[in-house]
């Protein structure tokens, strides 16, 4: 079976399943405390940081564990191991994202909150997937991706990422579909 570069993102979806009860019942609020206001907008917290990369890691144990798993990986992420892949991806959860919300509050758009246009549409892509760019460098200590590997799982990314944020929307999970 061929390995494809978009298997290696997988675990990040332990970070989303990990963060979503804490959101939904706000829980550890001491932690819900902005990583920095300013900068990123009080939506990336020190407690989203904890459990998005501790979720990502406990995910990439446990996938690692499945042979079915292990053989859509690249090889150099089988070498390195479980614990190295899910804790950079988990940084590249965590990190890849504030680059965004950065030049988000930057250009004036409120934490949660869309804007029209093309420099709209082109922040709404990014933010599917933000965290792939981030993980390109992160991750080049183990895996070093190619162009074309980071295009595609980007395109896989985003596509997930829009599909469940849809599908949440639709289950009144989310205040919108994107």
């Amino acid at each position: 079976m061929s390995t494809r570069p978009g298997w290696a993102f997988l675990p990040a979806i332990g970070g989303a399943l990990a963060h979503a009860p804490f959101l939904r019942y706000d829980l550890a609020p001491a932690l819900r405390r902005p990583l920095s206001e300013p900068l990123f907008g009080a939506n990336k917290t020190v407690r989203g940081a904890l459990l998005m990369s501790a979720g990502t890691l406990a995910a990439a144990i446990g996938l690692h564990r499945l042979p079915a798993y292990r053989r859509r990986l690249p090889p150099e992420l089988l070498e390195a191991g479980p614990v190295s892949h899910g804790a950079l991806l988990g940084a590249a959860v965590v990190l890849g994202e504030l680059p965004n919300s950065a030049l988000k509050r930057r250009v004036g758009i409120a934490p949660g909150q869309r804007t029209s246009g093309p420099v709209g549409a082109a922040l709404a892509v990014h933010d599917q997937a933000d965290f792939v760019l981030g993980a390109w460098p992160l991750l080049a200590p183990i895996w070093r991706m190619k162009p074309r590997e980071v295009a595609e799982a980007f395109a896989l990314v985003a596509g997930a990422h829009t599909a469940i944020s849809a599908a949440g929307y639709a289950l009144g999970a989310r205040t919108s579909p994107l």
